[in-house]
């Protein structure tokens, strides 16, 4: 008997950074936007505290009472995030996420697969991706660009300021799927508390 999908994998990467920056997620199917939002947010370690939207097919969704707000005339409308579902999408859809209208994150969602799994998820999961996400606040891509020129050069003017505010450590390359994946399990808790620094290395014990 032909059992209907309960979970779709998809494929998120920031856009315009290289090398690429990406997470794939496995989360049930009957997500809204709403929630791929707060899957999104976890799975990057974003802050949630920037406005952000979907593109969709030349469509805006999203909150709308505070997307409308800054509108204009000529602004696309905005629709409701709760009333589109991952099971609304086709496998191969490819869609737009923005985060932070200031610093300008776009990411691309790519739906990959849908799946029939033994039990329905209760949660998300993400089961692969590389890199770290910039910084929050960093300034864009050009301004992630300068930050990483800064981080490298110890005798850069800047860099004693810039490494303290990124709270002492960064490695562009770092990516730990156990940590990534209990993030995006927990991503609809409310009480959860983001981290707000990239985990610094434990040191290697003399011998």
């Amino acid at each position: 008997m032909f059992k209907p999908a309960n979970a779709v994998q998809v494929r998120v990467s920031i856009d315009e950074i290289q090398p690429d920056v990406w997470r794939r997620l496995v989360l049930p199917v009957h997500w809204n936007l709403e929630h791929l939002h707060l899957g999104i947010q976890a799975a990057f370690n974003w802050w949630n505290y920037h406005l952000y939207e979907f593109r969709i097919g030349g469509l805006r969704y999203g909150e709308v009472e505070i997307l409308t707000e800054d509108a204009t005339d000529d602004d696309p409308r905005v629709f409701d995030q709760r009333e589109v579902r991952l099971l609304d999408f086709e496998q191969g859809a490819v869609f737009s996420y923005h985060y932070d209208f200031g610093d300008g994150w776009r990411h691309t969602v790519a739906v990959e697969e849908f799946l029939t799994l033994a039990a329905t998820p209760k949660h998300g999961s993400c089961v692969g991706g590389e890199r770290a996400r910039p910084p929050e606040d960093v300034g864009g891509v050009s301004g992630y660009e300068r930050f990483l020129e800064i981080v490298a050069d110890r005798k850069d003017p800047e860099y004693a300021e810039t490494i303290r505010w990124c709270g002492g450590y960064f490695d562009s390359e770092w990516f730990d799927l156990s940590m990534v994946d209990k993030d995006v399990r927990n991503a609809l808790r409310s009480n959860v508390k983001r981290r707000l620094y990239q985990p610094k290395p434990k040191p290697v014990p003399k011998k």
